[in-house]
């Protein structure tokens, strides 16, 4: 009889490697990083809150108190909020502020897209066209205010003399009641529509080609393409930037501090330059404050309106 061959047992196949245990030191080192990481973090925090946060906090509660010299701080309510309304001074303050806003909304917010279109139409020299623009905003603010100092002399400076020589009248731009506004208006629409035709002219070369030839094929003038082609794809960018012109143009103190100095009359006096003289002229920080948080809160309300507005128009 033929012998069977002896079975053996099968072993059973290996069980699946269990990851092993990440060593002590790997784990040290992962701690470190995130150490370092929120250490870094928490540095860029501490400096914001001590340099935004608190000065902001501190003025909410200085505009309720009265420093008197050599005595502590006292608790005054809302005497600093009445002693501001009731000041001359603040009423022009905030038409002046007002009407600087307008007009920075009418010509420095148009002047800008208008640039942008042409730049944006242009086949030779953008590269240089472009510095061109830019090279106003590289100027310190102070010194373009110096600048345009000098320019708007009444007796020999150049904006007159070149009036002169076309034999067109004079004007006495910053030393006229009914002139000096718009002139630093047109001081600050120079001194910064670089940055603003930039931000137009990346939007437009995102807008894509087909739709341009689509117009032109309709039979679509050229205003028409703006209007019913540009203007659509650009609208939250120009939303975006009407905001944040309108919260610049409402804390504006470099053009009327350096060039004017409030004058003439007061015709040039804005919220912002009113509240350095509460502070550095008349030593009255609780009144420099109350002006600020009446600022603050316009400008808060404001820009939650328009961010709101913004946000709808970006998602639909």
């Amino acid at each position: 009889m033929p012998k069977t061959a002896e079975r053996r047992p099968v072993a059973p196949p290996p069980a699946p490697a269990l990851p092993a245990p990440a060593s002590a030191g790997r784990r040290r080192r992962r701690l470190a990083d995130q150490a370092r990481a929120h250490g870094f973090l928490l540095g860029g925090l501490l400096c914001f809150a001590l340099f935004s946060w608190y000065p902001a906090i501190r003025a909410v509660v200085i505009s309720f108190q009265t420093y008197a010299p050599g005595a502590p701080p006292q608790w005054a309510g809302t005497a600093n909020f009445t002693r501001v309304l009731h000041d001359p001074e603040f009423a022009d303050a905030w038409r002046n502020t007002l009407t600087f806003t307008l007009l920075a909304l009418l010509i420095g917010f148009a002047v800008p897209f208008v640039l942008a279109l042409v730049l944006n139409e242009l086949r030779h020299a953008k590269a240089f066209f472009r510095i061109v623009v830019y090279l106003p905003v590289m100027i310190p603010p102070v010194v373009s205010a110096l600048l345009w100092k000098w320019f708007y002399d009444p007796g020999a400076g150049l904006a007159n003399e070149v009036l002169r020589l076309l034999h067109l009248p004079t004007s006495n731009w910053t030393n006229g009641t009914g002139t000096a506004l718009v002139s630093l208006v047109l001081v600050a629409t120079w001194a910064n529509m670089g940055g603003t035709v930039l931000i137009y002219l990346a939007a437009l070369q995102s807008i894509p080609g087909e739709l341009y030839e689509a117009a032109e094929l309709d039979g679509a003038s050229l205003l028409q393409r703006v209007r019913h082609v540009t203007i659509p794809q650009t609208r939250f960018v120009i939303l975006m930037l009407m905001l944040l012109q309108i919260m610049a143009t409402m804390q504006v103190f470099t053009e009327p501090f350096v060039i004017t100095g409030g004058g003439p009359e007061n015709a040039t006096v804005t919220v912002l330059y009113l509240i350095y003289k509460y502070a550095f002229l008349y030593n009255d920080f609780g009144g420099a404050c109350a002006l600020s948080v009446m600022l603050l809160v316009l400008l808060g309300a404001f820009s939650a309106l328009y961010l709101r507005l913004t946000r709808t128009e970006g998602d639909t």
